[in-house]
């Protein structure tokens, strides 16, 4: 079946009835990446959203432009998705830490590392850190978490070793400044119901 469009010039492409050969769809196929964001100083980092992209580099720019450009931030982690080892989920009246499974002898034959803890305090809420454990993997990391942070109750743990994540730099906190004359962005700034009532009002005097 020869294609057809209303578009002459398409007409006259030597397109074939099927490709030669499968054609790849590289922006389709880019890596996920998880977004944890600190809003205020002090404060614990949480979990936002995902980005995608070409790479690490590419994918701390699109989260920075998409969670940091409207509101308060001091920092930003990131994740390559694939790295985070998610535990089974309960519901909200049972932690998690009370059905966790027990590692074996094979969990405890690599080596030692850092890895962060989130915790998933109620389902449709946030992934948010609560502290750093050292352990041989993610299913150990799970068991140290239970030791150091179960009097924390929650329905779900992700578990990220240290070295995958990227952290932004508290010495670098001028990147998060924002200029405030901006206004245009808000859609408060454009008064649309004061300029609507003036409106009203000019029109109903001509009355």
């Amino acid at each position: 079946m020869k294609l057809a469009s209303c578009d002459p010039r398409v007409n006259r492409l030597p397109i074939p009835e099927e490709p030669a050969e499968e054609i790849k769809k590289p922006l389709d196929q880019f890596e996920t990446y998880e977004v944890f964001q600190q809003k205020k100083p002090n404060t614990p980092y949480g979990y936002v959203g995902p980005v995608h992209a070409p790479n690490l580099e590419m994918a701390f720019v699109f989260a920075k432009e998409h969670y940091s450009r409207r509101a308060t931030c001091k920092g930003l982690w990131l994740a390559p998705t694939s790295a985070i080892h998610v535990s089974f989920f309960t519901d909200d009246n049972q932690s998690v830490y009370d059905v966790l499974r027990p590692t074996t002898a094979e969990d405890n034959k690599q080596q030692l590392e850092a890895y962060e803890i989130f915790h998933l305090k109620k389902r449709g809420k946030a992934h948010a850190h609560v502290g750093t454990v050292q352990a041989y993997s993610p299913e150990t990391a799970q068991q140290a978490a239970k030791e150091n942070f179960a009097q924390e109750p929650c329905v779900n743990i992700w578990v990220v070793r240290t070295a995958d994540l990227y952290r932004t730099d508290p010495a670098d906190e001028e990147i998060w400044l924002n200029t405030p004359e901006k206004k245009y962005r808000e859609a408060a700034a454009y008064k649309v119901m004061e300029k609507i009532n003036q409106f009203k009002q000019l029109h109903s005097s001509h009355r």
